[in-house]
C-alpha cells in the first residue's frame, strides 16, 4: 500500500528545488517551514488513508454511463467531497474568491501525493484547477464573480474541451462553432472528445472551458475563441438554473485511469432547454481562445508531470516492498538460510536502483519548474528571467517525467517477475495508468518541439546558457565537498554537462541557419538528455546538502549509481542529436 514520502517531499522542495531560499529571503511572506511541514503532513496522510485505499475500486469498477448519467466507482463521490471539505482545492487559488494563495511548489507536492493514490482521481482537481486559472486570468469580473468562489471551493469541478475526432495536436482545425446572442452570450454546437471527468456524479455543477469557433473567424488557429459553458445555467443570486443544452453521449473504454471519466461530449442538439445551443460566455476576447487556453494547458503540462512523477514513486515503493518480501535463490554472499529475498540479487537491486533515481530526479525537476513559476510571481525585477525560466523547464517536467513514469512502471512489474503480469498484484496498473501521461496535455513529442523551437531561443540563448552554467556549479560542489562516496560522480556529471552544452549550442545553431528539420530530427532525444543531465544535478545538490548536516550517506550512494550507471547515455544522445537527422531523413523512404 503506498504511503506518502512526506519527508522526502519537504526535503526536495527545501533544499533542492529552491524553497528554502525563497522562503528565508522572504519571498513568501510569512510561511514557514512549520506552516509547510503542516500541509506536506496533512496532504500526505489524506493521501495515504483515504485516496489509495479506494485506487483498485475505481480500477476495477471504473466510471459508469447509466441512463444518460455518469456513475463514479463506489466511495469516490464521498471521498470528493472529503477532499472539498479538506480546502485542497485552492491551494493556489485568489484569496478574493476562497484560495489560500500558497506556493505553487505547495500544490504540485500535493498533487505528486494525490495522483500517487490514485491518478484517475487526481485528474478532477487538476482540470479545475487549470480551469481556475484561466477564469481567473482571462475572464469577466462577471464570470469571475458568478463561477469561481465556487470552483475555487470545489463544489462545481471544471474541464478542457479542445480535441475533437479530427483535431487533436492541430487545432486550427476544429469544428465547434459558437454563435452569438444579443444579450451577450453565445450558443455552442458540435462534439469533443477525450474530455476528462466531462461529467460524473460527485460535483453540483461541471464548468465547461471549450473552444469553438465564430462564423466570421479567421481560418487557423487565429480564429479560435474560448467559451465558459456550464452544465447547469446559473442564477444571479448563485443558485442552479435548467440544464443547459449539452450532455456526455459515451464513455472512452481505455487502457488505465478507469476510474476517471473520458466523456465524448455533444454540445447542442436540443436535448435540453427551449432552443438548440449550450449557452456560454467568452473567456478573454473573441479569436484569441488558444492564447486563453494556453493558461489552462501550461498549468496542466507540469500537473501531467506530477502524474509521472507520482507513479514513479508508487511503482517504486510496490516493488521494493515485494522485492524484500520475495524470497528466490541464493543471491551472490547470501549467508541466510534458505533462498535469498530477490532484493539481494544485483540485478534486481539495479532495477531498484534505477527507480528511485529516476523519481527523485523526475521529483527535483518538477519541483524547481514550480518553484520558477513561484518566483516568476514574487521575484520583482528578475521575474522575467523567472518566466523564462519555467519555460525552459515545463517541457522537460512533463516529458521526462512522464516518461520515467512509464519506465518505473515497467520496471517494477519486471521486479514482480510473473506476479507483476497479473493483475491482482497491483503493478499493472501502475504502467496502465501511467502510459496516458505521456500522450495528452501535448504528446511528449510536442513538448521536445516546443522546447527546442521556442525554448531554447528565449533571450538569443542566454537563458538556456545560463542555466547550464548553473549545473556547473553542482558538480564544483561535488569536487571540493571532501565527503566520501561519490566515486566518479563529479566526472561524470561534467561529462553530461559538456554533452548538453555542446548538443545546444549546435542546436541553436541549426535553428539560426534555418535548418529547423534537422534540429526536429533530435528534439526528443535531446529533450532526454537535457532531463538526465538535471536528474545527476539534482541528485548531487541533495546529496551534499544532506551531508553538511552530517548525514546523506544513502543520497551519496544513490546519486554515485545514477552518475556512473545513466548518465553514461548522455554521450549517446549527443551523438543521436547531432548525426542522426541525415538517416532519418533516408529511412523516411521506408515511410512512405
Amino acid at each position: 500500500m503506498y504511503k506518502a514520502p512526506v519527508e522526502e517531499i519537504a526535503f526536495t522542495l527545501k533544499h533542492v528545488a529552491g524553497m528554502g531560499e525563497a522562503i528565508s529571503e522572504g519571498f513568501f511572506g510569512d510561511i514557514g517551514d512549520d506552516l509547510v511541514d503542516a500541509i506536506l503532513s496533512e496532504a500526505g496522510r489524506f493521501a495515504t488513508e483515504e485516496v489509495a485505499p479506494l485506487a483498485d475500486i475505481g480500477d476495477r469498477q471504473g466510471a459508469r454511463l447509466e441512463g444518460g448519467e455518469v456513475r463514479l466507482p463506489d466511495g469516490w463521490r464521498d471521498l470528493y467531497r472529503n477532499w472539498i471539505a479538506g480546502g485542497w482545492n485552492g491551494l493556489t487559488a485568489p484569496e478574493a474568491f476562497g484560495g489560500q494563495a500558497l506556493p505553487h511548489m505547495l500544490n504540485v507536492a500535493a498533487l505528486e501525493m494525490w495522483n500517487s493514490g490514485s491518478m484517475a482521481f487526481a485528474l478532477a482537481p487538476t482540470l479545475t484547477m487549470g480551469a481556475i486559472e484561466a477564469v481567473s486570468t482571462h475572464g469577466s469580473a462577471a464570470l469571475k464573480e458568478k463561477y469561481l468562489a465556487r470552483m475555487v471551493s470545489g463544489e462545481w469541478t471544471g474541464t478542457m474541451n479542445l480535441t475533437e475526432p479530427h483535431a487533436g495536436s492541430d487545432l486550427g482545425v476544429l469544428k465547434a462553432r459558437a454563435e452569438r446572442r444579443d444579450d451577450g452570450s453565445y450558443r455552442l454546437f458540435g462534439q469533443k472528445i477525450f474530455i476528462t471527468w466531462g461529467e460524473h456524479d460527485a460535483a453540483d455543477n461541471i464548468i465547461h472551458l471549450v473552444l469553438a469557433r465564430l462564423p466570421d473567424a479567421p481560418a487557423g488557429t487565429r480564429g479560435i475563441s474560448l467559451f465558459l459553458v456550464p452544465k447547469f445555467l446559473v442564477n444571479d443570486d448563485g443558485s442552479l438554473g435548467p440544464r443547459n443544452d449539452l450532455f456526455c453521449h459515451s464513455l472512452e473504454h481505455k487502457l488505465g485511469i478507469h476510474g476517471s471519466p473520458t466523456c465524448t461530449m455533444i454540445y447542442g442538439d436540443g436535448r435540453f432547454g427551449d432552443e438548440k445551443g449550450a449557452v456560454g460566455w467568452l473567456v478573454g476576447e473573441e479569436n484569441k481562445g488558444l492564447a486563453c487556453m494556453f493558461t489552462m494547458m501550461n498549468n496542466a503540462r507540469l500537473a501531467v508531470g506530477m502524474q509521472g512523477v507520482a507513479i514513479c514513486e508508487a511503482a517504486t515503493q510496490k516493488a521494493i516492498a515485494y522485492a524484500r518480501e520475495r524470497t528466490q535463490g541464493r543471491a551472490p554472499g547470501w549467508t541466510g538460510a534458505g533462498m535469498s529475498p530477490i532484493v539481494e540479487h544485483p540485478d534486481v537491486a539495479r532495477m531498484l536502483a534505477t527507480m528511485k533515481a529516476l523519481t527523485q530526479g523526475a521529483r527535483a525537476i518538477s519541483y524547481a519548474c514550480a518553484h520558477a513559476i513561484d518566483m516568476s510571481h514574487r521575484a520583482g525585477e528578475t521575474s522575467r528571467h523567472w518566466q523564462e525560466r519555467a519555460a525552459l523547464l515545463t517541457p522537460i517536467a512533463k516529458s521526462f517525467s512522464t516518461d520515467a513514469g512509464v519506465d518505473v512502471a515497467s520496471l517494477g512489474i519486471q521486479v514482480h517477475g510473473g506476479m507483476g503480469f497479473i493483475e491482482e498484484t497491483g503493478a499493472a496498473r501502475y504502467l496502465r495508468d501511467a502510459r496516458i501521461a505521456p500522450i495528452y496535455e501535448g504528446t511528449n513529442g510536442i513538448q521536445a518541439i516546443d522546447l527546442v523551437t521556442r525554448k531554447l531561443p528565449l533571450s538569443g540563448g542566454d537563458q538556456v546558457r545560463g542555466f547550464i552554467a548553473e549545473l556547473r556549479t553542482i558538480a564544483d560542489r561535488i569536487r571540493h565537498s571532501n565527503l566520501d562516496g561519490f566515486g566518479q560522480t563529479a566526472a561524470r556529471i561534467d561529462a553530461a554537462i559538456a554533452d548538453l552544452d555542446a548538443t545546444t549550442a549546435w542546436l541553436l545553431k541549426m535553428l539560426a541557419d534555418g535548418r529547423t528539420a534537422e534540429a526536429l530530427a533530435g528534439a526528443t532525444p535531446y529533450q532526454r538528455l537535457f532531463g538526465l543531465t538535471l536528474t545527476g544535478c539534482y541528485l548531487a545538490k541533495g546529496a551534499v546538502a544532506e551531508s553538511a548536516d552530517g548525514a546523506g550517506e544513502g543520497r551519496i550512494a544513490l546519486c554515485r549509481f545514477a552518475a556512473e550507471n545513466l548518465l553514461a547515455e548522455s554521450a549517446a544522445l549527443r551523438d543521436r542529436v547531432v548525426n542522426g537527422a541525415e538517416s532519418l531523413a533516408a529511412a523516411r523512404i521506408l515511410l512512405a
